[in-house]
C-alpha cells in the first residue's frame, strides 16, 4: 500500500540549487500549481489540451496532494489514429475524464516513496488512482515503470517534478485504464 501522503523531504536537494527542473524546455517551478507547470511543458500541449477539455483544470489547481503521471505529447501520439481527436469530442468527456484522473494518484508519491513502496510490496506497489483504477509500479534496473489494466507500460522518463500541490512523473505511454 503506497503511503497517499509520503513525504517529499529533501527534495531540494534532488532538484539543484533553484529547486526547479527543466520539462518540455520550460523551467518547473516547485511553488506554482500542477496546471501552472504543464502548460508552459513543450512536451504536453496534448495533455494539457485534454485536462481543460475534461474540466479538470480547477481540481489540478486545487490543493491536492496528486501525484500525476504525466504522458508526453509522443506517448499520445502513439495511441491508434483518431483516439486522442476522439476523447477530446464534448460528447466523450466522460470517457476522456476516466482517462486522464487514471494518471493521478492522491497523495504526494516521490520516487525515494515510490521505489520503498515497491521493495515493500515484493517488487510491486500497487496504486489506486483518482478514477478508481489501479496502475502497478515495478523496479526495471533503475527505471520506474508503471502498467497499467490494460496491460501496457510507461516508463517514468523524468521523475520528482515537484509542484505546490503535489509530484509530476513524466512518462512515455499513455495509461488506459480498465
Amino acid at each position: 500500500m503506497i503511503d497517499q501522503n509520503a513525504s517529499a523531504a529533501g527534495s531540494t536537494a534532488s532538484m539543484g540549487a533553484m529547486g526547479t527542473k527543466m520539462v518540455g524546455g520550460a523551467t518547473m517551478y516547485p511553488t506554482k500549481d500542477i496546471v501552472a507547470n504543464a502548460v508552459n511543458s513543450k512536451d504536453h500541449t496534448t495533455l494539457v489540451a485534454a485536462v481543460k477539455a475534461a474540466g479538470l483544470v480547477d481540481t489540478l489547481q486545487g490543493a491536492g496532494p496528486f501525484t500525476v503521471f504525466a504522458p508526453t505529447n509522443t506517448a499520445f501520439s502513439m495511441l491508434p489514429a483518431g483516439t486522442v481527436d476522439t476523447l477530446l469530442k464534448p460528447e466523450n468527456r466522460a470517457m476522456l475524464t476516466q482517462v486522464l484522473t487514471y494518471h493521478v494518484v492522491p497523495g504526494r508519491i516521490d520516487a525515494k516513496a515510490l521505489a520503498e513502496q515497491i521493495r515493500a510490496g515484493g517488487g510491486q506497489a500497487m496504486l489506486k488512482t483518482a478514477s478508481g483504477g489501479t496502475l502497478t509500479a515495478m523496479m526495471r534496473g533503475r527505471d520506474i515503470v508503471i502498467h497499467d489494466a490494460k496491460g501496457g507500460t510507461s516508463v517514468v522518463t523524468t521523475g520528482d517534478v515537484y509542484q505546490s500541490n503535489g509530484v509530476i512523473h513524466v512518462v512515455d505511454h499513455v495509461l488506459i485504464p480498465g
